[in-house]
């Protein structure tokens, strides 16, 4: 420790905090927009300094903004309009004119990372003085709303100014196989974690619920007392857990008081500056709060974790924040454990022995469900809760412990207002050795039998509900868990929505099936077949494409001309199940495969018609049934009619050959919506053309004409303008009139030698397709008829 002359002018110290909010049910209610409601919070924040608010205003150098939920995603959107630029927008209104002003990235953390964060850049001379600030106005807006168009305001506002905006920060946190199984929103994502954990304590149902209700009853009590609460109501436990229709079950095992209120209109605001600029402040160093230790880190995306049901991050950042505090729990005298949910407040608990009677209590503010959750910020408004308990007790410690996605990010800070040195942490050598620990493999398209992990119920207001399953594949011979996958159960499957909610379903054994839509769970492998059956076999017709049988020539058409032949879900559907058909019937040799009209090959996945998770929704075969398709043993020939761009381009490339109209090009535009080609063109356009041309087009969205894309190797023949596909016909009959064994054994072992890096090796490796030829018939049918001079007749085996 250290008095407060012996402190570098540069050590960073709170120096005020402030809080606002409004209920809709308020007297005084203004129905105020974010950059209105959170100045109320800065100025309250300046003005509890002690100092001139105007005066300490025009010292901010920097002002951040948490995160609001209206921009937390990029499917987030403001009804009512916005600034540009928040954090100038409540500058502006707050007499500060910041050099710099940073909108931080998504996750409940980042109030206690960006206070870290200006501490260290006040502590290094960078900064003097630095206002940290968060809203949310989720209740005005949604009540807003309810009025005429015409009776709205608009909160629309332009700010000029630089804003360095950090982006989403959502890497790690959810991926496209959990969106596409309906796990976007972090309610049914807690949730499969609590009840994970419920099952590791070996407790039922009961009993979890009641100590879900036990835990979260103080909290109502704190709620209750705090002015800034969205509901200031005491509850006791069996209030908390009792289903009603006002306390529906809304993700088993969670009744809806048991998680974050986000409909709430509050924010926070923190002053911190140096020492230096404090003092020229006149600021009372009695209301200097300091920050004794800090900690940051992340854990493993969900899906990797070894354990659902712990997340050991949290409790490292908070052990770690105290050791560099130089203190333990025992010393600490307020808690606030971020309180999404209880799983994030049991999983400190488990591992410090705290119980929920603990006397300190758990909470500073009255937790998200109670308090309420403003989006990112609630640990805003934790730190300035615990900034003014450890001000009225000076000498004591006080800790905030927040928490972002699904247990991912866990930030903790140590407040007191005991002088001391600003003290760096260690967090970066901790997180290397959390990432060194084991993780699961995942698997997105699941087939087979597995055992329930863990799992969730989700209930809709009309009392629809629908499943949700982590789970492991089991391997066929050993009964081992192998791979995780999620998957979902449909509402009317009431034999496996029984299962899910009554017992213990962890730990059964169940039968996954992949389909279009993703993993569909089913209670065994004859009611997945039943419910999903796998037609193997051609259709009479389809709805988004066209097939022709010749022979062993099939044509397949893509069959939508009016959407430049751009592939739904369902059109992917059928090119899959067709392409299924064709590898697994016997006459057929050769495929080719083209766009209705002359303007479009394909124009790839068609983005208008799947929107939100339904732009997930591919086969696990990939686009067309071909991109992603582990083998593909016979010859598919795309004839390439027009522009084939974006997944379209990919198509083409997981074809065997490319022949193309002169009038065709190629791209992978992707770049340039925010996309990535990563149903094959990153990986394949590199093998296909030279490098630099592939990172060209991939980087920039260039396209080739027919005569690039030949020139490139990418196209193998070019057609005149309208004639692409009696090329493909002809390049087919030329492939027919060879061995179809000889075809697909040379396609294998082409296959097969691509990832051999030495040539000499490859040519080894290669000669084995002899002794696939050596005992087939066709081979012998092939040498007889040359030696006697007339044409084979190939049967294919």
């Amino acid at each position: 420790m250290a008095t407060i002359d012996q402190l570098d002018p540069n050590t960073p110290v709170i120096v005020g905090v402030g809080q606002a909010s409004e209920r809709l049910q308020d007297a005084d209610y203004a129905a105020l927009g974010e950059a209105d409601l959170a100045a109320r919070a800065v100025t309250v924040a300046l003005t509890d300094s002690g100092a001139d608010a105007a005066a300490l205003a025009a010292v901010i150098d920097t002002v951040a903004a948490v995160r609001s939920f209206e921009i937390s995603t990029p499917m987030s959107a403001a009804p009512l309009g916005r600034s540009n630029n928040m954090p100038r927008s409540v500058a502006k209104r707050t007499g500060m004119n910041p050099r710099r002003a940073i909108q931080a990235p998504t996750g409940g953390q980042t109030p206690q990372t960006l206070l870290t964060e200006l501490g260290g850049r006040i502590a290094d001379g960078t900064s003097d003085a630095a206002v940290i600030f968060g809203v949310e106005v989720i209740s005005t807006v949604r009540n807003l709303q309810s009025r005429p168009a015409d009776d709205r305001p608009d909160f629309t506002e332009t700010v000029d100014g630089d804003l360095e905006d950090r982006g989403f920060g959502l890497k790690g946190i959810v991926s496209v196989g959990e969106v596409r199984h309906g796990l976007s929103a972090v309610l049914p994502q807690y949730a499969l974690l609590e009840n994970a954990r419920r099952h590791r304590l070996g407790a039922d149902r009961a009993t979890y619920a009641r100590s879900m209700g036990e835990l979260f009853a103080p909290f109502t009590r704190v709620a209750a007392a705090n002015p800034y609460a969205a509901a200031p109501t005491e509850r006791t436990a069996d209030e908390l857990i009792a289903v009603s229709e006002s306390n529906r079950v809304v993700a088993d095992p969670y009744t809806r008081m048991l998680v974050a209120r986000d409909q709430v209109n509050q924010s926070a605001a923190v002053v911190v500056m140096s020492v230096r600029a404090a003092q020229e402040a006149g600021i009372d160093p009695h209301r200097w709060v300091f920050l004794h230790g800090h900690a940051s880190l992340v854990e493993q995306p969900m899906m990797q974790r070894p354990d659902l049901s712990v997340a050991p991050a949290a409790p490292a950042a908070l052990e770690h924040a105290l050791a560099v505090a130089g203190i333990g729990l025992d010393d600490v005298t307020h808690l606030d454990l971020y309180s999404c949910f209880p799983i994030a407040v049991f999983n400190i608990c488990d591992a410090f022995g705290l119980r929920p009677d603990d006397p300190r209590g758990l909470t500073a503010t009255g937790g998200l469900p109670f308090f309420g959750g403003p989006g990112n910020n609630y640990s805003t408004h934790a730190i300035a809760e615990i900034v003014t308990r450890v001000r009225r007790t000076p000498g004591e410690y006080g800790v905030v412990v927040a928490n972002g996605g699904v247990l991912s990010k866990h930030a903790v800070g140590v407040y007191s207002t005991t002088p001391t040195h600003w003290r760096a942490d260690h967090s970066a050598e901790i997180q290397e050795r959390l990432d060194a620990r084991p993780s699961i493999a995942r698997i997105d398209d699941a087939d087979g039998t597995a055992v329930i992990e863990t799992y969730t119920l989700t209930s809709t207001k009309s009392g629809r509900r629908n499943g949700t399953v982590i789970g492991r594949l089991l391997d066929p011979g050993t009964g081992e868990r192998t791979r995780r996958f999620v998957g979902t159960v449909e509402s009317d499957d009431t034999e496996m929505i029984d299962l899910l909610a009554s017992g213990e379903p962890i730990g059964a054994e169940i039968f996954v099936r992949s389909t279009p839509g993703g993993n569909r769970v089913s209670a065994d492998r004859a009611t997945a077949e039943r419910r999903h059956p796998r037609f193997l076999g051609f259709r009479d017709s389809y709805e988004h494409i066209e097939i022709r049988r010749d022979g062993h020539l099939l044509e397949v058409t893509i069959n939508r001309p009016e959407a430049r032949n751009a592939l739904h879900p369902a059109a992917n559907a059928e090119l899959d199940e067709v392409f299924d058909a064709y590898f697994a019937d016997p006459q057929l040799w050769v495929a080719i495969l083209t766009g209705k009209g002359d303007k479009a090959f394909s124009a790839g996945n068609d983005l208008a018609a799947t929107a939100g998770g339904a732009a997930f929704s591919v086969p696990k075969n990939g686009f067309a049934g071909l991109t992603a398709r582990p083998s593909k043993p016979k010859p598919v020939i795309a004839a390439v009619n027009g522009f084939a761009l974006g997944g379209g381009c990919e198509i083409a490339l997981a074809c065997h050959l490319v022949v193309a109209d002169e009038q065709a090009s190629f791209g992978l535009p992707e770049v340039r919506v925010g996309l990535a080609a990563a149903a094959g063109g990153l990986v394949r356009l590199p093998r296909s053309v030279p490098q630099a041309l592939a990172r060209d087009m991939i980087l920039t969205g260039r396209r080739l004409s027919a005569t690039e894309a030949a020139a490139a190797g990418l196209v193998s023949r070019i057609a005149p303008r309208g004639t692409v596909l009696d090329l493909a016909r002809a390049v087919a009959a030329e492939i027919l009139a060879g061995s179809p064994v000889s075809v697909r054994a040379s396609l294998e072992t082409m296959e097969h030698t691509d990832a051999i890096a030495d040539e000499l090796d490859a040519i080894h490796a290669s000669t084995a397709v002899l002794d696939t030829l050596i005992g087939a018939r066709d081979t012998l049918e092939g040498i007889t008829a040359f030696v006697t001079k007339r044409p084979p007749e190939w049967t294919g085996h």
